[in-house]
């Protein structure tokens, strides 16, 4: 029988068991379905012993409907896994940096691990959207003061993100006529000392961005329009309430498709392209989600099946 482990969020693991919200949950289940023993662990797990890989695990099941955990964790050989999804979520800091650093060890011969920890640790989310300078929107990396004053005095309006947070965390519009301008950018760059993304502001943010999802080289027709709160330009709550269809234009699925293939062959086939006025915002990469559960609650479809097929063929 094969074997997989999910590298899952230190706070998942406190519910698990009813955790449906989160993807990690529905991908258990799935590899479950599909004949695999699923172990799962968290970041804090991991470790390296006689120059082997490590991991604190729990074995999980399917019962009555539920998806259960043992309550006692076993110490296994990761290299004695078939598959690994390896999906703890930001920040990513020097403890996410350091269980990348535990997948060097792993045998890629033997044990297929997505997303790959080493592409993950070499690809940040919001910096490498410059990778495709085509599809981003005018942006600087910047931790001066100057270089940020200057980009939002040309655009009128920017937005500054921190780069290595997630769903929203941290995410400041900046205006040119704001009296706490200098403060917020002293305060998001902690104090001129942490590099930022600042981007142009696009107008179309208050309807929302799409989050595009891919699987390997395939961009899923299903997307997902993520709205911003009625108190906020952006969409920064993990709730359902704010998730919307989205029809994808030719456009967005052609850049979409172009990001696919480039990520896949850098060992990133999950990902999720957020878009915005035909300009890539982010691209996620370290625990993509919306593929699953938000998909068959939005569209009525289940992707189930898909999911099984392409681990099975990993």
């Amino acid at each position: 029988m094969k074997k997989a482990l999910i590298v899952i969020d230190r706070v998942e693991l406190v519910y698990y068991e009813y955790n449906t919200l989160v993807t990690n949950f529905w991908f258990n289940k799935i590899l479950l379905e599909s004949g695999f023993d699923v172990d799962i662990c968290t970041i804090d797990g991991l470790s390296i012993c006689n120059f082997q890989p490590f991991a604190n695990c729990f074995k999980t099941e399917w019962k009555n409907n539920n998806l259960l955990k043992s309550e006692k964790a076993k110490i296994k050989n990761i290299n004695n896994f078939d598959l690994v999804l390896f999906r703890p979520d930001p920040p990513v800091d020097i403890d996410y940096i350091n269980a990348t650093l535990i997948f060097d060890f792993v045998d890629e011969a033997k044990v297929r691990v997505i997303n790959s920890p080493k592409a993950i640790r070499n690809f940040n989310e919001k910096f490498h959207s410059n990778l495709f300078p085509k599809f981003v929107p005018e942006n600087i990396v910047s931790s001066n003061k100057e270089q940020i004053l200057g980009f939002v005095k040309k655009h009128k309006k920017a937005v500054i993100k921190p780069l290595n947070q997630c769903f929203g965390q941290g995410v400041i519009a900046l205006f040119e006529d704001d009296i706490n301008l200098n403060s917020l950018i002293k305060s998001a760059t902690n104090n001129y000392k942490t590099m930022c993304l600042i981007q142009k502001y696009l107008e179309g943010a208050r309807f929302g961005d799409k989050r595009i999802l891919t699987l390997g080289n395939e961009v899923l027709e299903y997307a997902i329009t993520k709205a911003p709160l009625d108190n906020d330009f952006k969409f920064s709550e993990h709730s359902d309430n704010y998730l919307r269809k989205a029809e994808l234009t030719k456009t967005e699925i052609e850049i979409a498709a172009s990001v696919a293939q480039k990520l896949n062959s850098m060992g990133i086939p999950l990902a999720g392209i957020d878009i915005l006025d035909n300009k890539i915002l982010e691209i996620n990469i370290t625990s993509p989600c919306y593929f699953l559960k938000e998909i068959k609650n939005i569209y009525g479809i289940d992707l189930s099946e898909k999911f099984k097929n392409f681990f099975n063929k990993l």
